[in-house]
């Protein structure tokens, strides 16, 4: 894996991981790297320094340091979730704000609301909201079709 820093046409700085080089040009080529600032597609890498050993040194991860080879290994740590890579968020913050725009909010009524638009008994064009995993399984077994979205906050 590839870590670069990026920059979109706006001056947006932020950084993403790629498989390789070629994945990132492919990626941008098509379209898939984008700001997570401003949704801008006009990125292009950073000016980055690479990580080279000095002479006569070998890397840290090649030779353990001298303390940790006089003690026992301690048990590994559970690995902290990954971060959500700079793409998703700008997709999920374009989601969130095409839900907001589109569809009512309801809050914690959101299962009741979704069954009077099954029965319709409600017009509205679409609901978004809060409910339980109980409550959106129950839907779900009602035939009333819910998705979870990761609500992420929106950009400035």
């Amino acid at each position: 894996m590839i870590h670069y820093d990026l920059r979109c046409g706006a001056g947006h700085d932020f950084d993403s991981w790629f498989k390789d080089s070629e994945a990132f040009a492919s990626q941008a080529r098509a379209g898939f790297v984008e700001c997570p600032v401003c949704g801008s597609k006009d990125v292009s890498k950073r000016l980055m320094a690479p990580a080279i050993p000095k002479k006569g040194r070998i890397r840290a991860k090649e030779a353990p340091p001298p303390e940790a080879a006089a003690q026992p290994p301690a048990a590994p740590a559970a690995p902290p979730p990954p971060p959500i890579p700079a793409q998703m968020v700008a997709l999920l913050q374009r989601v969130r704000a095409e839900v907001e725009k589109k569809c009512d909010y309801v809050g914690r009524d959101f299962a009741e609301e979704a069954r009077k638009i099954h029965r319709g008994e409600s017009e509205r064009p679409g609901i978004y909201g809060e409910a339980s995993e109980a409550d959106a399984e129950a839907l779900r077994e009602e035939g009333i079709e819910v998705a979870q979205i990761p609500w992420v906050p929106l950009a400035d």
